[in-house]
């Protein structure tokens, strides 16, 4: 059987193809494009197709699955309810419209983040992990006995929006008031550091003062580290995860980042409570990818049996 992973984001789509035929030892077949800058969802999908059509060079097994990693909103159908930062694909079906481009495989659609975590957990042979993919946002998920929770029909596990400020601070991105996103995002963060401040700050130039241990910017990246920490800690207090992992571009480009949301973890816990292991993300920007491979074997996810809807 020939699995599919496709991982797609705002502006750049990854694929890979794991062929059943392929000799022993061999690489997977991949490629990524960027989307078109016009032409709404129609020129999108065309160009779905042709980076399919031209994966699939030579032509080989039909594929029987395919995991779609995607960080919209989609209801159990498979049809998008929301996408910022692709409006033109509201309302797109896209389970029926990649069902319609690869005939006979079982299309099965999760939360980007959802199967980072699942892919971290399997790198790491944990059972049970928490992931936080910092960037411009905040994505992850949860892997519980081995099983990305809470699943693919019950929606994602949006670590991004747990609260941890009820002071009326910072506004998220999804309305509400205090979300981790809100505080510990890339982009929140340079909001904050551009404040300190008084004008605009890039990430260079956090990234620089922050290793140069330029107080405004300790204080910067502490504030956000020290949120991301307190969403770590109450879900450990759910969910008692052996690993907790932390990723992202945002994350990865802010050396000792993630040592720094240790010790704030290490702050926060109780002395009786759960005591995760907090560690860098192993895959980086593999992870969506690895993890949308993994849902097309149905490997980790609580999926469906093959052939079914």
């Amino acid at each position: 059987m020939s699995h599919l992973g496709i991982d797609i984001g705002g502006t750049k789509v990854a694929l890979r193809l794991e062929r059943s035929g392929a000799a022993v030892g061999a690489p997977p077949q991949e490629t990524r494009f960027t989307w078109p800058s016009e032409g709404g969802a129609a020129a999108d999908l065309e160009a779905l197709a042709s980076a399919l059509a031209a994966l699939r060079r030579p032509p080989g097994d039909p594929v029987t699955a395919v995991g779609v990693a995607l960080p919209a909103a989609v209801d159990a159908e498979g049809r998008v309810r929301g996408w910022p930062n692709r409006p033109a694909w509201q309302g797109l079906d896209v389970r029926r419209r990649l069902s319609a481009l690869l005939p006979g495989a079982q299309v099965r659609i999760a939360d980007d983040g959802d199967l980072a975590a699942l892919a971290e957990a399997r790198v790491a042979g944990c059972r049970d992990l928490v992931h936080f993919g910092v960037g411009t946002g905040i994505g992850g998920g949860m892997v519980l006995d081995g099983v990305m929770r809470p699943g693919t029909a019950r929606g994602s596990c949006e670590v991004g929006h747990v609260v941890v400020d009820r002071s009326g601070g910072a506004r998220c991105d999804c309305g509400r008031h205090g979300c981790v996103q809100a505080l510990a995002s890339g982009r929140a963060t340079l909001r904050r550091a551009a404040r300190a401040l008084g004008r605009p700050v890039d990430f260079n130039e956090l990234r620089q003062a922050w290793t140069g241990r330029e107080k405004w910017a300790v204080e910067t990246v502490t504030a956000g580290a020290s949120a991301l920490a307190a969403a770590a800690v109450s879900l450990a207090e759910l969910v008692h995860p052996e690993v907790i992992t932390v990723g992202g571009g945002f994350a990865a480009g802010l050396p000792g980042y993630v040592a720094e949301v240790a010790d704030h973890v290490g702050a926060l816990r109780r002395p009786a409570g759960p005591s995760p292991e907090v560690r860098a993300a192993a895959l980086g920007a593999l992870s969506s990818l690895d993890g949308a491979v993994l849902l097309a074997r149905g490997t980790g996810t609580g999926a469906v049996t093959p052939g079914a809807a």
